[in-house]
């Protein structure tokens, strides 16, 4: 069952799974709670993650 939680300010961690149509969203919080866990329309995208904390990217 996926998890929604609309405050994302306490995700530490996303993790993206990257398909055709649809990705995989994965984030966790600091203690490793699953904050968010569902499928992301690719036209959803730039929304959610425009909704996250300011963060860099770790190559």
């Amino acid at each position: 069952m996926p998890k929604l939680l609309s405050d994302l300010s306490s995700v530490t961690v996303v993790g993206l799974d990257l398909a055709k149509h649809l990705f995989q969203v994965h984030t966790i919080d600091s203690a490793g709670h699953i904050i968010v866990d569902r499928a992301l329309r690719r036209k959803d995208e730039p929304a959610f993650f425009a909704a996250l904390p300011q963060a860099y990217a770790k190559p």
